[in-house]
């Protein structure tokens, strides 16, 4: 009887130990990113009740909560927001990879292609703006649209999509950015339904002159199925990938307290996740981090109704608040999002569980 009691306890054992290791930093191949600026724990739940009772965020295995201050401000921006993620290090609103004596700081997306790792940019605004920028590019000012633009050509990012074409092509200085870009080796194209994630060439795709349109105004599947496509171009990498995906109107709604704008604009994201899920779900190896920058607008439910799916709610104001927020994970290595910690955090534990050099 001894011996079968030593029998069981060994198999036990050795299924707990392979079910850690199949969770351990090793195992992590590939990291989705992914940032609803703006997004506090209102807004999600504001988007599950405008959804019926459903979102794909609900399949998270780990929450954890960021807090978001800026090194010189109790409220961040994005751009410093952005950068805490990016980069490990707070820096002071408005800056771009810079650290608060304006000196540039490695980004892990930089980190990532120096590693072999391929990368990837989505957003639903300009590739140029706070977020998107606080990843590729290095600025004291998030508004220097023009010049964070040329950060694109210094970078080997495998693919991008969103607007802000006419920061490329339609300069003051007159300088056709997007032609340097194809003399470096990349496929430019204007449109979702262009852009072929099987090229071996890596991809731009602008969908607009500065800012994509809303979910209301007619953007359409854009985020989800540009994240999909940029999926599938990353995962022919032999090395893995980093892809940063931004829900970036959930924060403008925020700012114009426009209820129908926010609800429309987080459903929208999280469908971005559920394609980011069904990823993780087929390609062991896969992290999916969903969090925000900062919460906007203050925004609280007060009352809701999950079977007509309505909303009432209201807005403290229409700038960013200090509240944490959350840190949604699922996947390999999801259990090291758990608990209360900076937003720099994010970046570390990224960091590591990529095993980047």
């Amino acid at each position: 009887m001894k011996k079968i009691i030593r029998i069981v306890l060994s198999v036990l054992i050795s299924v707990i130990l392979n079910s850690v290791n199949a969770h351990n930093s090793d195992s992590v191949r590939n990291i989705i990113l992914m940032i609803g600026d703006g997004m506090g724990v209102a807004q999600v739940y504001g988007g599950y009740t405008a959804n019926k009772g459903f979102l794909n965020l609900e399949k998270s295995t780990y929450i954890g909560f960021s807090k978001t201050h800026s090194a010189n401000k109790y409220i961040t921006d994005s751009g410093a927001g952005g950068t805490a993620i990016s980069t490990g290090q707070k820096t002071n609103n408005f800056h771009i990879a810079v650290d608060t004596n304006k000196q540039p700081l490695k980004t892990i997306l930089e980190s990532a292609v120096e590693n072999g790792i391929a990368t990837g940019l989505v957003v639903t605004a300009s590739v140029t703006h706070a977020t998107p920028a606080s990843f590729i590019a290095h600025n004291i000012s998030r508004y220097d649209s023009l010049d964070i633009a040329y950060d694109y050509l210094k970078n080997n990012v495998d693919i991008f999509i969103g607007g802000g074409k006419a920061h490329f092509e339609d300069r003051k200085d007159s300088v056709n950015l997007t032609d340097s870009l194809r003399q470096k080796g990349y496929e430019i194209s204007y449109s979702i339904g262009d852009l072929d994630p099987a090229s071996d060439k890596k991809l731009g795709c602008f969908v607009a002159d500065y800012q994509p349109p809303s979910v209301i105004k007619g953007r359409g599947d854009y985020l989800p199925l540009a994240t999909k496509k940029a999926l599938e171009k990353l995962n022919r990498s032999k090395n893995g990938f980093f892809l940063m995906v931004e829900g970036s109107q959930i924060d403008w709604a925020g700012h114009d307290n426009d209820l129908e704008f926010l609800l429309t604009e987080v459903i929208d994201f999280d469908k971005a996740v559920g394609e980011a899920y069904a990823f993780a779900d087929e390609n062991p190896g896969t992290l999916v981090i969903v969090t925000a920058d900062h919460e906007t607008g203050g925004f609280s439910i007060i009352d809701g109704d999950l079977v007509t799916g309505n909303v009432e709610g209201v807005f403290g104001t229409d700038d960013h608040t200090g509240v944490m927020v959350p840190v949604f994970s699922y996947g390999s290595g999801a259990e090291e999002f758990a608990g209360i910690y900076e937003n720099t955090e994010i970046y570390h534990k990224m960091r590591h569980l990529l095993g980047l050099k």
